[in-house]
């Protein structure tokens, strides 16, 4: 039903300086992988075979990592070695990547915005790749809100609690919780001061979004620090129809900062490190 995963991956990732200076944050390791991989690998759990990167300058790694390397390839052909490959090789030959580059840092909603060439007129998936989700016990993220899609047939976005204190961190919802843990969205915020936060009830990384959203978005005003946030974009096609907000199963790991990057690598290496 939705084939295609945006990955907006043109931002700086100034919180890992002097790392990120050369290297995309989204090619980060978390054991062996990249995270932009982890979430292409989510993606591919959920059905989808079409990949759109948006990227920026300095951002060839991520394509390079999406391609064959023939010497290197030629080099570990028939050593114990070759199987390591076996993962990324396997996402090559079952997905289409497409790139685009977003010229300037004009917020999320513009890098979405970006992706509309490579979208079509389609609904899709949108995944933050330092946000690294996952659920032991189940579906992961993106698997579990295309079965509310297939219900309700809206944009959706993925929501946590937060600590008050914390909301200025993220966008922030209102609405009615309609069944067990889905709200219908009748207000969205983006980074309010926790004073005026109307919950708790943060977005992380996860999106389901119609094609609507790409007029949406071209008529909405920039927001918070004069950049065009989706979250502004989202309450506007909220107005016009239904937006819902799904609290996730599973965990989110915030790979974006050093502490959440850190206790990622510690958790997954607990969960797979005997099997490295």
């Amino acid at each position: 039903m939705i084939k295609k995963c945006l990955f907006p991956a043109a931002g700086y990732g100034t919180r890992f300086l002097p790392v990120t200076k050369a290297m995309p944050k989204e090619m980060l390791p978390i054991l062996t992988k990249p995270l932009i991989q982890y979430g292409v690998e989510e993606a591919v759990e959920a059905g989808m075979d079409t990949m759109a990167i948006i990227t920026g300058r300095g951002k060839r790694a991520i394509e390079d990592h999406f391609d064959i390397s023939y010497e290197l390839e030629s080099q570990i052909k028939g050593t114990s070695k070759e199987p390591l490959l076996n993962e990324i090789r396997s996402l090559i030959d079952r997905c289409t990547f497409t790139y685009t580059r977003q010229k300037t840092m004009k917020g999320l909603g513009d890098a979405i915005y970006k992706g509309e060439a490579l979208i079509g007129a389609e609904p899709f998936a949108v995944v933050l790749a330092d946000d690294l989700c996952i659920n032991e016990d189940g579906d992961g993220i993106l698997s579990q809100m295309i079965k509310l899609y297939k219900r309700y047939r809206c944009s959706i976005v993925a929501i946590m609690e937060v600590d008050k204190d914390q909301t200025h961190k993220y966008g922030v919802i209102d609405g009615k919780e309609i069944e067990d843990g889905i709200y219908m969205i009748s207000n969205m915020i983006e980074k309010p001061d926790p004073k005026e936060a109307p919950t708790n009830l943060a977005i992380i990384g996860r999106y389901i979004l119609t094609p609507e959203i790409f007029k949406v978005i071209k008529n909405t005003k920039p927001g918070k620090n004069s950049e065009l946030q989706i979250t502004d974009a989202l309450m506007n096609l909220a107005k016009k129809g239904m937006v819902l907000a799904y609290k996730f199963k599973g965990r989110r790991f915030d790979c974006g900062s050093v502490d959440g990057y850190v206790e990622a690598t510690n958790y997954l290496y607990n969960l797979k490190g005997e099997k490295l």
